[in-house]
């Protein structure tokens, strides 16, 4: 049994190249791919590359007051919508008790992230009562809320509801820009009357049913008359095509009440009367975005409701079916502005739905994040934008960087005095490991926002001394064999198991301290957490894929093998003992003989 055992070790050692080439091939599709994505260098955090700095002051929100629950939860809510993973740099902090501080990197995502971090991101779908076009051509949209989206189930979801420009065009027809504010105010009035204005608190589904109720006094009419009125002479002079007017409406309305509000539609501004919100935005337990490859849809947000949400949904969407056009609509609104007002066909069950249309890949990843993470519970005031320059850090890195060459430059010195002809295989793979560690930085800043900041780049250099200590361990196994009188390619394997043993009870500590210390922290001190955790199982990598089949190599080589004074592997100058031999001992009586002796 022990010589086919003997034949596989022999066959595993004989082709140590099957290792090598593959972190040969890692190393050149990683690069290639650094290459394609045009990402040739690792993003650098605010410190490095500089950024922008935010001052958002909060304000009190119907049912939600200013206080420290309702300020941690925003920059919780903040950090993950900018800082995905957690480790683009991205910082979000309280300052004082109502001002939240907010410092973004440059980056290929700086602007989107400028323009979620304050939004409320607060979703209503409300009926529509009353729509129009507004002004002429529209400027562009924000990628937070660009309007001109459609809403339909699942594709196995029937029946359906979907928008587009030239449906919207026929859709409101009915009302006609040239119209005159005498039949626009009939039309306001007279949808105001067809609806039941139900609060989210009195109408569990959230239908626009007619009400009925004959106990309505004269003073409750007069009032509901006189905000009708109100509504409709905000109505017939909104203008969506400016910003000024369009600041003025939607955000300020309660759930509860009819609002008018603008919506955009391939560059051109309607204007909207809605009813109260039938469904709080709440309601979406998940959001994504995708893209349609079956149809023309282009990017969509899919959306799934929760129980109570999807019922609401059926109620009002079913409610909807029955209405003659522009009232088969419902407006989706976020900010108070209508990101897509498609019309209905019947009730929409299952509860989920999309939203489709003109989004672009960034307009509606925005969407589906700031529906994920939830509404802020407070609105927010952009009080400063402050950009910051990187020369401090550009001075702290020059000086980093040279601490590093300092100690790089100590460690080789090392490697060649004692080490010798050693150095050379520990220097190659401090080499694959820089080269592996440099790529894939530069292929986590677009994948998951990974910023290179001070803290980072100390990690970096204290992984040179982590991944010089593996191959100290495995070398100075080796020497211990060869004292013991073996010769170096049996060396080279024997020592293997110990070091590998070693090296991977001291790696493990070392990314287990780093997950903790990722786990634990924020900010800057998660970009030192991640880098050394990285370099750690690059260490594991570079060790059992390229150390040591290159070790198994060099071993088959007369230099190494002969034990040259450059080697750094001589026996006479390691104190390396004569071979053991043994000794043969005189056979014994076989058994069962009798002694002469005795015979």
């Amino acid at each position: 049994m022990a010589a086919p055992k003997r034949g596989r070790s022999a066959s595993a050692q004989s082709k140590p190249g099957r290792s090598l080439a593959l972190i040969l091939i890692a190393i050149v599709a990683l690069t290639g791919g650094m290459f394609l994505s045009g990402n040739k260098t690792p993003r650098l955090g605010i410190d490095l590359a500089g950024g922008t700095s935010i001052t958002l002051k909060a304000k009190a929100d119907q049912g939600s007051a200013v206080n420290k629950a309702n300020m941690d939860t925003a920059v919780d809510i903040m950090n993950r919508r900018v800082n995905g993973l957690g480790v683009s740099e991205a910082e979000v902090q309280t300052q004082g008790t109502d001002n939240i501080i907010v410092n973004i990197p440059k980056g290929t995502n700086s602007k989107e992230a400028q323009q979620q971090v304050g939004t409320t991101a607060k979703l209503y779908f409300r009926p529509v009562l009353a729509s129009e076009p507004s002004g002429g051509a529209a400027q562009s949209p924000s990628p937070s809320a660009t309007p001109g989206g459609s809403s339909s189930p699942q594709p196995s979801t029937s029946p359906s509801a979907s928008s587009s420009p030239k449906e919207k065009a026929s859709s409101s027809s009915t009302a006609s820009p040239t119209a005159s504010a005498t039949s626009q105010g009939r039309a306001v009035t007279d949808a105001l009357k067809a609806d039941s204005t139900p609060t989210p608190s009195t109408s569990a589904s959230g239908s626009t049913k007619p009400s009925s109720t004959p106990s309505a006094t004269p003073s409750a009419s007069s009032s509901a008359g006189t905000a009708a009125a109100k509504l409709q002479a905000q109505y017939a002079a909104l203008d969506c095509s400016k910003p000024a007017e369009r600041a003025k409406v939607g955000g300020a309305s309660k759930p509860g009440e009819p609002t008018v509000a603008c919506g955009q539609i391939r560059k051109v501004w309607y204007k909207y009367v809605l009813g109260p919100a039938a469904v709080d935005g709440t309601e979406v337990k998940k959001a994504q975005a995708v893209f349609d490859t079956q149809g023309a849809s282009g990017w969509q947000v899919q959306m799934t409701f929760s129980n109570t949400g999807a019922k609401k949904f059926a109620d009002i969407t079913g409610q909807l079916a029955k209405n003659q056009s522009p009232q088969n609509e419902f407006g989706i609104v976020l900010d108070g502005e209508v990101v897509s007002s498609p019309y209905v066909q019947g009730a929409i069950t299952g509860g989920q739905a999309e939203i489709s249309g003109s989004f672009t890949q960034q307009d509606a990843q925005s969407l589906a994040n700031m529906l994920s993470y939830g509404a802020l519970p407070l609105s927010f005031q952009e009080q400063s934008v402050t950009t910051v320059t990187a020369a401090l850090g550009g001075e702290q890195l020059h000086a980093g960087l040279l601490a590093g060459a300092i100690g790089l430059a100590l460690v080789v010195i090392y490697l060649v005095a004692y080490y010798r002809g050693l150095s050379v295989v520990a220097m190659a793979s401090l080499l694959v490991s820089a080269i592996l560690t440099y790529v894939i930085m530069s292929l986590l800043g677009p994948a998951i926002g990974f910023a290179l900041n001070l803290p980072a780049v100390c990690g970096a250099i204290v992984a040179i001394g982590i991944t010089a200590d593996s191959f100290i361990v495995y070398f100075e196994r080796i020497r211990d064999e060869i004292r013991e009188g073996r010769s170096l390619r049996p060396a080279v394997e024997r020592a293997w198991p110990r070091a590998r043993r070693t090296i991977l009870v001291s790696d493990f500590v070392s990314f287990l301290a780093a997950a903790v210390l990722f786990i634990v922290t924020v900010g800057k001190v998660q970009g030192f957490a991640f880098t050394l955790g990285l370099t750690t199982l690059l260490d594991v990598v570079v060790v059992f894929l390229f150390t040591k089949p290159l070790m198994t190599l060099l071993a088959r080589r007369k230099f190494f093998a002969n034990g040259h004074k450059w080697s750094g592997l001589d026996p006479k100058s390691l104190g390396a003992k004569p071979p053991l031999r043994r000794t043969r001992r005189p056979a014994g009586p076989a058994t069962g003989s009798v002694d002469p002796k005795e015979a």
